[in-house]
């Protein structure tokens, strides 16, 4: 064994042949300590071409202190970087994006990160969208040994059919673009295969681990963090706290030893919050921001979607604030999709924590009898509509209930997150709450939509400023309610599609 330790390796050497030297000189050094001296040490063999999965969720739970180290060595380059987001401009992932390390993201979510779109919509950077659950199950089925998968989420979508731009050219052309997924047939419902994802190296966050790599995380901090640490042939872990062997009781630990090769101690972490969001004084619509009071109408009339023990998803925006107007009395059961069961209000000042944020990256509280997991069980739970249901936010919806929410190609990309999950659970409700209207005045129901899909006949219902409709399976619109000052006239003139009216039709908010 000593001669095989001072093997040297080839100059010349491929990157596969640094990956398969770099796995074995892991199985070399099982007998000894998974404690490295610091980040730099622990991350200086990844080679350029790597796919390397980074975990975290938005700025929760990312291995900063690792990052940091590969964008202090610039021959670490042209990495396939899988993670469900690139944290914001300079910021975590942010920073390989600013060093041009990152050849490829494959990601769900581009959020607030202006240089990841501009980089992507600018023809400089590789972007491979996967649906956020979709993405976890991806990890969490390659850890596993399973090389692929059936999945309903993206059916009729560009995720099926393929089309979606991975990258532009710098005159904004499309050069590469995703390729269509096979489709089967099971319980007379079609579902799309999917290929698993496996890494050349894994780094992840935990809150605590042992001498032997035993992992827990805290809060929200788990998120993606616990798959990828299965997923990774290397898997190196950014410690805030390293125990002796001993510490940790069994019942405990989320990720057991076997899954991890290297571990450094993390220090020093600021732990920035992306949107620091509490409790207002004053009340909460004193506390909105302008482009929400102008929506209360519709905060409030989505409130009364909640029934007692529901248990119901929330997006980003309205939906999440529909939360705050829940009839006194009732309960109801609010999950978030990065890995919170039982969403409290936004917490006061002296109770933010950055290990407990949502899906839209708010700081928020967990409920008495709440709990938090990573988000490969949180989508388990949506896929399984577990949930009654779910609030989201549209750009378009059709007369059939297609929904489209995510992207205008060429000009603004979010990316899907965990929107097309949410609305292919078979028996989950969704309902849309969105502005009547575009700026310019044009109908965001349509008869089909103009954008690309989110979800095909997903929608239950539709609440936007004007009216509510409810989608009819094989039939038209039914106009079920008016908006204050609102006529049966001014929403036939201000929607793209014909529709039936409710006989007992009435101005109910």
């Amino acid at each position: 064994m000593a001669t095989l330790l001072r093997t040297r390796v080839p100059a010349l050497a491929s990157a596969a042949n640094l990956r398969c030297y770099a796995a074995s000189r892991e199985l070399l050094y099982r007998s000894f300590s998974k404690i490295y001296p610091s980040a730099a040490k622990a991350i200086e063999d990844i080679p350029a071409g790597s796919t390397v999965l980074f975990g975290g969720f938005g700025l929760c739970g990312v291995p900063e202190k690792l990052i940091d180290a590969i964008a202090e060595k610039p021959q670490i380059k042209n990495i396939t970087a899988v993670s469900n987001n690139a944290g914001i401009d300079g910021v975590a992932l942010g920073k390989l994006l600013n060093t041009r390390q990152i050849k490829r993201m494959v990601a769900s979510y581009v959020g607030e990160n202006q240089e990841f779109a501009r980089q992507y919509l600018g023809g400089e950077l590789e972007v491979e969208f996967v649906p956020q659950g979709t993405l976890v199950e991806k990890l969490r089925a390659g850890g596993a040994g399973i090389p692929a998968f059936y999945t309903a989420t993206g059916y009729g979508t560009t995720i099926q059919h393929g089309g979606t731009p991975i990258k532009y050219s710098p005159e904004g052309y499309i050069e590469m673009e995703s390729l269509p997924r096979e489709v089967g047939v099971f319980d007379g419902r079609a579902y799309l295969k999917e290929r698993s994802i496996t890494g050349d190296f894994a780094l992840v966050k935990a809150w605590k681990a042992d001498e032997l790599g035993n992992l827990v995380f805290r809060g929200a901090a788990n998120n993606f963090n616990a798959p990828m640490a299965t997923a990774g042939k290397i898997t190196v872990v950014e410690a805030e706290e390293i125990v002796p062997v001993g510490s940790l009781e069994p019942n405990e630990i989320h990720i057991p030893g076997i899954h991890v090769h290297r571990i450094v101690q993390g220090g020093g972490y600021e732990k920035k919050i992306e949107k620091r969001t509490v409790t207002a004084e004053g009340g909460l619509e004193s506390g909105l921001p302008a482009s929400m009071q102008k929506r209360i109408r519709i905060i409030k009339r989505a409130a009364r979607e909640f029934k007692d023990g529901m248990y119901a998803n929330l997006g980003i925006g309205m939906p999440m604030l529909a939360s705050n107007f829940i009839t006194p009395g009732i309960t109801v059961h609010l999950q978030s999709e990065n890995g919170i069961l039982g969403l409290g209000p936004f917490p006061r000042e002296s109770e933010v924590d950055p290990d407990f944020i949502n899906a839209g990256k708010e700081t928020v509280t967990v409920q008495n009898g709440g709990s938090v997991f990573s988000s490969d069980t949180s989508f388990a739970m949506i896929r399984n509509s577990r949930l009654d249901l779910t609030i989201l936010g549209g750009m378009e919806v059709s007369e059939s209930g297609d929904l489209a929410n995510w992207i205008i190609p060429g000009k603004m990309v979010k990316g899907m997150g965990g929107a097309m999950d949410l609305v292919s659970a078979a028996n989950t409700k969704v309902v849309v709450t969105m502005d009547h209207c575009s700026k310019d005045g044009s109908p965001k129901i349509l008869k089909q939509c103009t954008l690309p899909l989110t979800g095909l006949k997903c929608v239950n219902r539709i609440i936007t400023d004007k009216c509510v409709f409810d989608v009819v399976p094989g039939k038209k619109l039914l106009l079920r309610e008016l908006a204050t000052g609102c006529t049966v006239d001014e929403i036939r003139k201000s929607t793209g599609c014909d529709f039936d009216v409710a006989s007992d039709v009435s101005e109910t908010y």
